[in-house]
C-alpha cells in the first residue's frame, strides 16, 4: 500500500512540476517569438532579385526536450488502448518553436535581415529502448541573408 501511495505522490508531483515548467517555457517562447517577428523565416530556396546583392551564411538552432514522468506514464497507458498522444504533441510543438527561435537568434547576431531555405529535422533520442528518457531533438537550419544597402 505504501508503494502505491508513493507512486501516486510522485505521479502528482511530476504532473504539477511538468505543467509549471511547460507553461513557463511557452511564456518564454511567446515573448521571444514576438521579439524576433521582424526576422522572416522563409522556406523557399530561391532569393528574389530585390534581395541581391547580399551576404549569406548558414544559421542553425538545435534543441533537445525531454518529457516529464507524468506524460511518459500517460503515454504508456495510451499505447495500450491506442489513439492520439497529445502530451507528446506539446513536446514536439515546443521543440520545433524553440529550434526556430534559436536559429533566428543566431541570424540576428550575424546581422541578418531574413532567413531563407529554412529546413527542419526531428529525431527521437534513444528510440526503441525501454529505459529511454523520452526526448525529442529538433534542428532548424537555413541561410541567413544580410542585404547590402546600395
Amino acid at each position: 500500500m505504501f508503494d502505491l501511495i508513493l507512486f501516486l505522490i510522485l505521479l502528482a508531483l511530476g504532473f504539477g512540476f511538468g505543467q509549471y515548467l511547460e507553461k513557463r517555457h511557452y511564456k518564454s517562447i511567446l515573448k521571444r517569438e514576438d521579439q524576433l517577428r521582424h526576422i522572416p523565416a522563409i522556406a523557399t530556396k530561391y532569393l528574389p532579385a530585390e534581395f541581391l546583392p547580399c551576404t549569406t551564411t548558414v544559421v542553425a538552432g538545435n534543441v533537445v526536450i525531454s518529457i516529464d514522468f507524468f506524460k511518459k506514464f500517460v503515454s504508456g497507458l495510451r499505447a495500450i488502448v491506442g489513439g492520439r498522444v497529445s502530451s507528446y504533441e506539446t513536446l514536439i510543438d515546443r521543440a520545433r518553436r524553440e529550434a526556430l527561435l534559436r536559429m533566428k537568434e543566431q541570424a540576428v547576431k550575424q546581422g541578418a535581415n531574413y532567413v531563407f531555405n529554412v529546413k527542419m529535422e526531428t529525431s527521437s533520442i534513444s528510440k526503441g529502448r525501454r529505459d529511454s528518457i523520452g526526448s525529442v531533438e529538433v534542428l532548424a537550419y537555413g541561410t541567413a541573408i544580410k542585404t547590402v544597402d546600395c
